[in-house]
């Protein structure tokens, strides 16, 4: 399979912790310029473990996703040497019985989740098309198409995101920009779907009798197929949902 280039600017929501973090390190591995977009404006602790090279990739920025006064300025900022693609990956997770789940924090998680991951790719738009196009690519949930108690806010933003890829992926190819949406499944990570409410004994036999490979993801194994949709020519590839999960969407 041909090789797409290894450079330009690529821009991370959520990269200063946890699977953004992990998507932005191996992203500058393969010798990307990475913008890590975060509230803090802190690049990944774990970035102290890469070489000296990698780290000289990183630039951490102030952004918060559901201020877009703050979006369209840090897009910016990001783009000033030309801006290859945007990793929306920047995200909140919340749960509660729907019948008492309020509506502010049900509002909270689609304005990050859902109008925050649009309005990026919307401030993205004008500096893409200005570079020839690029790639856009979301950070899903395999339960965008499940009803998960509990969840409704979560499982409702997911969906939004995959059906914004869909719209987005199609309005903006004749402009050479693709946009995809990767969902994992359950991860080793700070931010699992879900995963935090079942204690270790019980989640250990969940993973065990339901889960193909009787094992989560890892923020690795996201990050690496992230990375390939940048370094990899798969221009076919658009408007559509990769899901890795382990083939645990088809199991449960």
């Amino acid at each position: 399979m041909a090789k797409m280039q290894k450079s330009g600017v690529i821009a991370v929501t959520g990269g200063s912790q946890g699977i953004g973090a992990a998507i932005a390190i191996e992203l500058a591995r393969r010798g990307f310029s990475i913008v890590s977009l975060s509230r803090s404006g802190r690049t990944p602790g774990a970035l102290q473990q890469e070489p000296v090279t990698v780290r000289r990739r990183f630039k951490g920025m102030v952004c918060d996703v559901t201020d877009a006064r703050s979006v369209k300025t840090a897009i910016a900022a990001a783009a000033v040497k030309g801006l290859r693609g945007v990793v929306n990956s920047a995200g909140i997770v919340s749960g509660g019985p729907a019948r008492e789940y309020a509506l502010a924090d049900f509002e909270a998680v689609l304005r990050t989740n859902v109008v925050g991951v649009f309005s990026v790719c919307q401030a993205a738009y004008p500096h893409l098309v200005k570079n020839g196009g690029g790639l856009i690519v979301n950070l899903g949930s395999f339960w965008d198409q499940m009803g998960i108690k509990n969840y409704a806010a979560y499982c409702a933003s997911k969906a939004g995101v995959a059906s914004l890829t869909r719209s987005l992926g199609v309005e903006w190819a004749k402009q050479g920009i693709r946009v995809l949406n990767v969902a994992p499944g359950f991860l080793e990570s700070p931010m699992e779907t879900g995963a935090e409410a079942i204690d270790q004994e019980r989640q250990a036999k969940f993973l065990a009798s339901r889960l193909p490979g009787g094992r989560k993801g890892t923020l690795t194994e996201i990050a690496r197929v992230v990375a390939g949709l940048y370094t990899e020519d798969v221009g076919f590839l658009n408007a559509t949902t990769i899901y890795v999960d382990g083939g645990q969407g088809p199991a449960m």
